[in-house]
């Protein structure tokens, strides 16, 4: 469950999910790391976000002209990068807080939960998630909802961290998760506890193959993936039957 450590003007300093990842709690986490979220990432990935967002959307592919939905976009700066060359997206996120922080960048943004997206079945040409599953209460109910509201030949993009292929380099990584992290979390992070969320939630993360499982379960077909930064990060892709 969501702790609070040490308040500030009445309000914690310190709040994070647990691993059963309650919808509130998750929501509450993030408002709280909202303000500072997009430096603490840049930090944190050693600058590599920039080039994973831009992965995702050229694993994307969607066309100018298209329709696609950025789901648990957070502060929406990933939607902006898949806005380029013309494609309408739209930003989602269940944490009012994200939204408020991005509100300056000038897309279309809208609340919603990933497994109950407010949108109509078959509205959209393609359907995005970074980093934002491995957070979500019930993933496979969300991959199903993301095949309800994407178009028959629509594609899904699934961004998120995964497992390092090479044993040495998992093991220094699963080091980097645990101690590292968290220290450089306190430094530069609105809300640190986030951040040991963060890499507990990364540790009980399924690998590559069982993730492209459960796109499969859930109706996706050509399902694919491709590793980012040694298998830090992958990219699952699945085409709407």
């Amino acid at each position: 469950m969501a702790t609070g450590a040490e308040q500030v003007d009445g309000q914690p300093t310190g709040v994070r999910a647990g691993l059963d990842k309650r919808p509130a709690e998750v929501a509450a986490m993030f408002d709280r790391v909202a303000g500072r979220y997009d430096l603490t990432n840049t930090v944190l990935s050693g600058g590599l976000d920039a080039g994973w967002r831009r992965a995702t959307r050229e694993a994307l592919g969607a066309r100018p002209g298209q329709t696609v939905l950025d789901v648990a976009a957070g502060t929406a700066v990933s939607t902006v990068e898949l806005a380029a060359g013309g494609v309408q997206a739209i930003a989602c996120d269940f944490s009012q807080g994200m939204l408020r922080a991005g509100a300056a960048r000038a897309v279309p943004k809208v609340a919603g939960d990933a497994m109950a997206l407010p949108l109509a079945d078959g509205s959209v040409d393609g359907v995005v998630i970074s980093f934002g599953l491995r957070n979500v209460a019930d993933a496979r109910a969300a991959l199903r909802e993301f095949a309800r509201v994407t178009r028959p030949g629509g594609r899904l993009v699934v961004c998120e961290f995964s497992s390092p292929t090479w044993s040495p380099f998992r093991t220094v990584y699963t080091e980097y998760l645990m101690k590292a992290l968290p220290r450089i979390a306190r430094a530069v992070s609105s809300n640190p506890e986030a951040y040991v969320y963060l890499a507990e939630s990364i540790r009980a993360w399924p690998a590559q193959a069982e993730l492209a499982g459960w796109l499969q379960e859930a109706g996706w077909s050509d399902v694919a993936w491709q590793n980012l930064t040694g298998g830090v990060v992958a990219l699952h892709r699945g085409t709407r039957v």
